[in-house]
């Protein structure tokens, strides 16, 4: 589990949202970043994607994965295997410390470099130090209120950074 984030990925009806904390920990105990950027949008707006890990390796991957779905014209499933498949195999990337959550209307993923590519069951998925906390908020939020992925990403990530000491409340919302 890499710790100094949160990320968490809603998807409900034809809208999917990913919400991130602005928290850079260095060092396990040292906050050196208040607002980091840790969703990207992707393939002309229609996918995010946000990351846990080191942070040149989330951008190396979301190159390769930019890549990939350019390759399958946007085609989220595909291109998130054929990431898993190179980055379990490269020499290189496999060294990379991340995980992904990657999201469209159609589908919602974590990726890791295990070459595992998850869908999650409920269409909420959560990585990082915070994630259970932010994952069992969303779960509670989908089941009791008519909240958009936005607002849900939001307030779960919200509840996440009074738990959890590697997130913070300076949070980033992107909804497709």
């Amino acid at each position: 589990m890499f710790k100094s984030t949160t990320i968490l990925a809603v998807k409900k009806d034809e809208k999917v949202a990913i919400a991130g904390d602005g928290q850079v920990t260095m060092g396990g105990n040292v906050i050196v970043k208040h607002q980091a950027r840790k969703i990207r949008r992707l393939y002309q707006d229609k996918v995010l994607a946000g990351f846990a890990g080191a942070v040149a390796d989330a951008i190396t991957l979301f190159e390769k994965f930019e890549k990939q779905l350019e390759s399958y014209h946007g085609n989220l499933r595909r291109a998130a295997v054929e990431l898993a498949k190179e980055w379990r195999t490269d020499r290189y990337l496999r060294r990379l410390e991340a995980l992904l959550v990657v999201a469209s209307p159609d589908a919602l993923l974590v990726i890791s470099g295990t070459g595992d590519v998850i869908e999650p069951d409920d269409g909420i998925a959560a990585i990082g130090s915070g994630g259970p906390f932010a994952l069992a908020a969303a779960r509670a939020l989908v089941r009791n209120t008519a909240l958009s992925p936005a607002e849900i990403g939001r307030e779960a990530l919200i509840i996440a950074s009074q738990i959890c000491v590697f997130t913070n409340n300076n949070i980033c919302v992107e909804e497709i």
